[in-house]
């Protein structure tokens, strides 16, 4: 993605459901599992670099002794400085052997609401005396009905210190923990136990599909969610409609769960099939006592897991993720064709880097595809007069492939001035030189997706408009984005992506502005409405125009004001997307069709920030 945006958090957990004596006789050290907790963590490190957090629960710990331990950071070195700060505890308590547990949490944050600093980092933990009332709590996930299950907890009798969603969260979820851990005192007290055998039992009893059942009923959004308890529970829990991944694997001696699949096939060095997606509304629970218990929380509607995560965020080392993204570039074949007229000799074809490098793959092998067709038939149309140097000219034709972008530098942000910071990241990106005809050949560049259009016209298209091509094709692999995420990812204003801008500067252009003025007046009406009444207004900015005519407004706002070149940008359908993607229909971005009522309310108030000037570039 030529636009960087921030990805989604990433979770991680290792639960050893052995003494540690087993991990020290069978793979050499105690620390076995904390090891697989930083390679997870490590693994995932794209999908949160602002901080990172580790949670570890000592199963066997003495009276007297600490059994819960935190380590958290800030900055994209989060992780290193995590696990140094917890080697570090470990070289200084050798006895006590601080984080050498059972159970074991990762995090890795990107913050999506503006907040953040080393109080949001997660996991957040919430202390008690009592072992089975301590909570640590991670997770992946936005609620957009934060609000609501604030006055919720609030009329109950709780006080949140904070208004985040982590922090409601972890107060709800610390509540029915405390009012689970009641229930199990009244019940093994009147059965006669006392001391440590009634703590015992009420820990053995804690009965988390209860609670989870229980919190998760007024929640609205995307997520996972992930606990654990001081006296040794383990749960995650992934939302009704899977818009957010959660992938685990169980053996007889150890569970794992984290936010992608190849991570854990890479730590555990097993095969794909060996890991198992956590369903829409289910969780897994691990007891204190080592069961494995895939359990259904909520019944699963509207399953619509993200599409981002396949064509962006996750990994592509997922066997199904790269035939996914390789897809996504092969269905965009003719209409790249019908744009360059077909004209292979004189047209050049290659991607900008470096996430879009496998739907370039698969559009090479459409496009060779499609140039063998048109070879055979060459071949078969004259069959009984090619001489043999016109078969070897035929058979000798190919796609012009080169790698004309390149990414060269990274922009600091010392650069204060905005020329300056302008010039520099004018040059974010160089090209190969030589490499292009001027004003002979066409340039065809593939990107995984464009948001705010940015990097494109200050760097891509001004560098390769250099060599002077006769037009240049900018291909996405992905939908138009006109939509902001609510679940997770940082695409929340309305006025950062081009395709809203395009549309909003066709409206004017084309004297329609008083249309923006209606759906700003129809989504202020259903400010007070609850959230399963609000409709999604914003639609009607686009339901003037093609797709077409935004794509070529698009063009025009990302072509430099000196480039010599003809631009054009093509855009993958959203039919194209679901035939790569079948099981991943989570559209919004691109459709508007939220999965959760949430995200009308959350679209609607993104588009009354960005009429009042918040979240809007031209006031």
């Amino acid at each position: 993605m030529s636009d960087s945006i921030k990805h989604e958090c990433g979770i991680a957990m290792v639960r050893l459901l052995k003494p540690l004596e087993h991990y020290r006789q069978t793979y050499g050290t105690e620390l076995w599992g904390l090891n697989k907790l930083y390679l997870l963590m490590e693994k995932q490190h794209n999908r949160g670099q602002e901080g990172a957090g580790l949670a570890a629960v000592k199963l066997r710990a003495e009276p007297g002794e600490e059994y819960i331990f935190r380590e958290r950071a800030m900055g994209t070195g989060a992780i290193q400085e995590v696990f140094a700060a917890v080697h570090r505890e470990l070289a200084a308590w050798p006895k006590q052997q601080p984080f050498v547990g059972e159970l074991y949490m990762g995090h890795l944050r990107y913050s999506t609401t503006g907040r953040s600093g080393i109080s949001y980092t997660h996991p957040f933990l919430r202390r008690n005396n009592w072992r089975s009332r301590n909570l640590a709590l991670a997770g992946n996930f936005n609620l957009t009905n934060v609000d609501e299950v604030f006055a919720h907890i609030v009329a109950r009798g709780q006080h949140p210190r904070h208004n985040a969603d982590t922090f409601i969260i972890l107060e709800q979820l610390g509540y029915l923990l405390d009012s689970e851990a009641d229930r199990q005192y009244r019940r093994y007290k009147e059965q006669g136990l006392s001391g440590a055998a009634l703590n015992e039992a009420i820990e053995a009893h804690i009965d988390l599909e209860r609670i989870l059942r229980e919190a998760s009923e007024i929640w609205d959004g995307g997520y996972v969610i992930c606990g654990l308890t001081g006296s040794g529970d383990m749960f995650s829990l992934r939302d009704p409609h899977g818009i957010r991944p959660a992938f685990y694997y169980a053996a007889d001696d150890v569970v794992a769960v984290a936010s992608e699949r190849p991570v854990l096939q890479t730590a555990f060095d097993i095969e794909t099939e060996q890991v198992r997606e956590l369903l829409p509304g289910q969780a897994l629970i691990v007891t204190k006592a080592g069961e494995v218990k895939p359990v259904q929380i909520r019944p699963a509607e509207n399953v619509r897991p993200c599409s981002f995560e396949r064509i962006y965020f996750s990994r592509g080392s997922d066997r199904d993720i790269y035939r996914e993204r390789k897809e996504l570039g092969r269905l965009l074949v003719d209409e790249v064709l019908r744009r360059v007229d077909y004209d292979f000799a004189h047209t050049v074809f290659s991607f900008i880097p470096n996430t879009a490098e496998v739907a370039y793959m698969g559009m090479m092998e459409g496009l060779q595809e499609w140039f063998d067709r048109q070879k055979c038939r060459a071949l078969l149309a004259s069959r009984e007069t090619l001489t043999e140097a016109e078969i070897s000219d035929i058979m000798a034709m190919r796609v012009r492939t080169e790698k004309l972008a390149l990414k060269d530098i990274k922009l600091r942000t010392f650069i204060a001035e905005d020329s300056s910071r302008d010039d520099l990241a004018a040059h974010v990106y160089d090209t190969t030189y030589g490499t292009i005809r001027p004003g002979v050949d066409s340039v065809v560049a593939i990107d995984d997706s464009i948001v705010r259009g940015t990097t494109l016209r200050r760097s891509i298209v001004h560098i390769l408009s250099r060599q002077r091509p006769r037009k240049i094709v900018i291909v996405s692999s992905s939908p138009q984005i006109r939509y902001p995420d609510c679940y997770g990812i940082d695409m929340s204003s309305m006025g950062e992506f081009i395709a809203f801008n395009a549309a909003v500067e066709l409206l004017r252009e084309r004297g329609m502005a008083s249309r923006i003025d209606e759906v700003y007046a129809e989504c202020k009406a259903q400010a007070g409405l609850p959230k399963e009444r609000i409709v999604n207004h914003v639609k009607k900015i686009y339901a003037p125009f093609s797709d077409r005519e935004i794509s070529d407004r698009i063009a025009r706002m990302i072509t430099p004001p000196d480039c010599p070149s003809r631009v054009e940008v093509v855009f993958q359908t959203i039919a194209g997307l679901h035939e790569a993607c079948p099981n991943h229909t989570g559209d919004w971005y691109f459709s508007g069709d939220y999965p959760t009522p949430g995200g009308n309310k959350l679209v609607n108030r993104a588009f009354i920030d960005w009429y009042e000037g918040r979240g809007r570039a031209d006031r």
